[in-house]
């Protein structure tokens, strides 16, 4: 095993157990805060779950990435002779990179707080889109961007695709957090696959960066599993996007020099399933005749409850599916173009059996309701309490 890739596994999974702690912490801080705060997901309207639940967790996940990454960059400006002699070769390399991991950080923590103040008082999707947009603009103006080949190499082309995949990746995150569970799963995934494939061409820096929030998002976890004692709420998915989406362009998918540049298609594979969730849920609303920002209960997961899975199995599902895209995405680094085509067409494959089981037959929910039924009536003239084992647990709120 290559030295980097060792001190990336070591210091990373430290970072990324700190994180984790961290987060468990914070999580459980918010539980009980946030009701003074005023942070609650009240039911009603389009939500399903049937009580309060405390927002906040999205507050959680962004203080335990920035404490770590804060106290990382303490010691490497004050004790870098003094670190491991491991890292010790790379504080150069880390203190040149400290304004552009500033700038994320600070601009996600925009996000972050546009969430909050969306979390308490409902603004309008107008200036939560501007402020995205003024946010991913300034990533890429500072020389954040997609770089790509061909046409995309020019700054003004790779500065707009650079803005309009971190709104999308923010928005597609928010429109996720609509079930215990998955848009912190699917994150978690995403960032697993995200930080794999850059440490597979030796990158360092944004794995590192990665498994921080795999860290955080996997203590958020504990919190947000079904059924979900905490939401991460607008703040949580807004910084959640926003740090992928920036993080996926300051990093590297391929070394130049390398005989395939097809890495630079990572992205697309480990946020095919979030994007296909935006883009079918946009085209249902907008075919409906309604605004694509209007919240409304017609998400992959919900789709897939309406085929009669159980919310739990919804989420796993979608889990699968994302991880199943993402890891023909490991190996887009050595492979030439017909061998990127091919994992291409495998992730469409993929996607098209999804889109056909979702359009085929109807009857699925209506047995299972009826089933519920029985067990039900079964159960009360059995004298119990007429619910099936389990309990029945509502599905949680959408937030978008």
């Amino acid at each position: 095993m290559p030295d980097d890739l060792r001190l990336l596994l070591t210091f990373g999974s430290a970072l990324a157990a700190a994180a984790f702690a961290l987060c468990v912490l914070f999580g459980g801080i918010a539980r009980r805060m946030a009701p003074r705060w005023g942070l609650l997901d009240r039911p009603g309207g389009h939500k399903g779950h049937a009580a309060p639940v405390p927002l906040g967790g999205g507050v959680a996940i962004w203080l335990s990435v920035v404490l770590v990454l804060g106290v990382c960059g303490a010691a490497v400006l004050l004790a870098g002779d003094r670190l491991p002699e491991g890292v010790t070769r790379h504080v150069g390399g880390l203190q040149a990179k400290a304004g552009e991991l500033a700038l994320i950080l600070g601009l996600a923590t925009v996000m972050m707080v546009m969430g909050f103040l969306d979390d308490r008082l409902s603004l309008s999707w107008k200036p939560r889109l501007a402020v995205q947009f003024a946010c991913a603009a300034a990533v890429a103006a500072a020389g954040v961007r997609v770089t790509l080949f061909g046409p995309f190499t020019h700054p003004l082309i790779g500065g707009a695709v650079t803005t309009l995949w971190i709104v999308a990746m923010t928005n597609a995150f928010n429109m996720l957090d609509n079930m215990d569970g998955l848009s912190a799963s699917v994150g978690l995934i995403a960032a697993l696959l995200f930080g794999a494939a850059q440490a597979a061409v030796g990158g360092l820096f944004s794995p590192a960066l990665l498994m921080i929030l795999v860290g955080a998002l996997a203590g958020f976890l504990v919190h947000n599993h079904s059924p979900a004692r905490l939401y991460m709420g607008d703040a949580g998915s807004n910084f959640l996007g926003f740090l992928l989406g920036s993080l996926t362009v300051a990093g590297n998918f391929f070394q130049q020099g390398q005989a395939s540049p097809f890495g630079v298609l990572t992205p697309l594979l480990v946020m095919a399933v979030p994007l296909y969730d935006m883009t079918s849920v946009i085209l249902i609303r907008l075919s409906e005749g309604r605004s694509p920002f209007q919240p409304d209960r017609r998400h992959f997961s919900h789709r897939l409850v309406g085929r009669g899975l159980t919310p739990p199995q919804a989420v796993w599902t979608i889990d699968l599916v994302t991880l199943a895209c993402g890891l023909g995405a490991l190996l887009l680094h050595r492979l030439d173009a017909w061998g990127a085509g091919v994992v291409l067409g495998q992730t469409a494959c993929l996607l098209g059996i999804v889109a056909i089981l979702e359009l085929s037959g109807t009857g699925t929910r209506t047995e299972r309701t009826l089933g519920q039924a029985r067990l039900e009536t079964a159960g009360s003239l059995a004298g119990g309490t007429g619910r099936t084992p389990g309990g029945v647990d509502g599905d949680p709120s959408e937030r978008t």
